[in-house]
């Protein structure tokens, strides 16, 4: 029930702030919207409030704004409604239109930086020596090292710091280590002996190898009162890096460095929602601000059917002053859907591969 409570939480948030920037835009630059969509299929409530219908949909993968005028050809239209029509209005306003999805997922996960920052200040990580995971198997666990355990000396040397550990492990040369530890109120001697192993970055690829005893440093931090300025100037600082992981993400997969198997679809979602929601508010809205940041980023590729393409199309009118050919765009339009639909099997096939085990 947690699970599903935060899928619908985080997706139906992040797909409302996504079409309400379409709708903003829509309505800044005059356009006549009919419906205002969260999911798609059968309508379960809606609500007539002006000239726009507000529906909530029975599926709730999606969204979408419909505008007067989107396909001109479909209806008849007098000339007094062609400034209301999204197809009359002049390229840089219906790009703009278009854009104004994918930014305002942007912006929000601005937004919940900012609000994180403002509220609990700005993270700092804290230098410390506490072990946080150790793994199965390694040096450290044939040792006896403990998660909480608390790394004083290596070979007489004191650790007052992470990198202290780092480097007497590192420089040991593969030679027994007397690995002094506090757990709890004692303190114990181990004997560890490191192994050269890989060392890989967050996308799996090999840095550099050097000898290792298979421990992580607990994550500790202390959280420090900022401006308001130091806040949004933070914030926005996290939100690129994450954009910065997201675009090389995606071309480690093209360049097959991350495994297809990876991708996940709503299934996945969910689960990590509800581990995410479990663990905390913070860690909560730290995973919406990611997922927001990918909304926006993938919305923004350059395929028919997202709003990539749709700019895509609307970058080459504003360049030959008229539209694309009209059987050009629906080939594209049919490509696209055809991408999307193969890679949505895809996924949800390999979220029922990892429930399966």
């Amino acid at each position: 029930m947690n699970t599903l409570f935060s899928f619908i939480l985080v997706l139906g948030l992040l797909i409302f702030v996504h079409e309400l920037g379409h709708f903003l835009f829509a309505k800044l630059f005059r356009v006549r919207v009919l419906k205002f969509s969260l999911g798609f299929g059968p309508k379960i409530v809606g609500k007539v409030v002006g000239e726009t219908e507000y529906v909530i949909s029975a599926f709730p993968l999606g969204g979408f704004v419909k505008m007067f005028g989107e396909n001109p050809d479909e209806q008849p239209m007098e000339d007094d409604d062609k400034n209301r029509s999204f197809a009359y209005k002049a390229v840089w306003q219906r790009f703009l239109i278009v854009l104004a999805g994918p930014l305002f997922n942007l912006l929000f996960a601005v937004f919940l930086f900012f609000m994180v920052f403002v509220f609990m200040g700005v993270p700092t990580p804290v230098d410390t020596t506490r072990v946080g995971q150790v793994t199965a198997g390694s040096p450290a666990d044939k040792a006896g090292l403990k998660v909480d355990d608390v790394i004083l000396e290596i070979n007489g040397a004191p650790t007052p710091g992470w990198l202290d550990v780092l480097n007497g492990v590192k420089e040991s040369g593969g030679r027994q280590l007397a690995v002094v530890v506090q757990r709890g109120s004692e303190h114990l001697q181990l004997e560890v002996v490191p192994k050269r192993d890989s060392v890989k970055n967050v996308f799996g690829e090999e840095v550099e190898q050097r000898f290792m005893i298979g421990i992580v440093k607990a994550d500790e931090l202390t959280y420090t009162r900022v401006t308001i300025f130091k806040s949004l100037q933070t914030a926005l600082s996290q939100t690129w890096m994450y954009i910065s992981l997201t675009v090389m993400g995606l071309v480690k997969i093209i360049q097959r460095v991350v495994p297809a198997s990876e991708l996940g679809g709503p299934i996945l979602i969910a689960q990590i929602a509800g581990e995410q929601m479990k663990a905390g508010w913070l860690n909560f809205i730290y995973f919406m601000g990611l997922l927001s940041i990918n909304l926006g980023f993938l919305n923004l590729l350059p395929v028919p059917v997202l709003d990539g393409g749709h700019l895509v199309f609307l970058t080459i009118e504003g360049i030959l002053r008229k539209p694309l050919n009209e059987r050009a765009q629906i080939f594209a339009q049919q490509v696209g859907i055809g991408l999307l639909a193969t890679l949505m099997i895809f996924v949800f096939y390999n979220d029922i591969i990892r429930i399966l085990g």
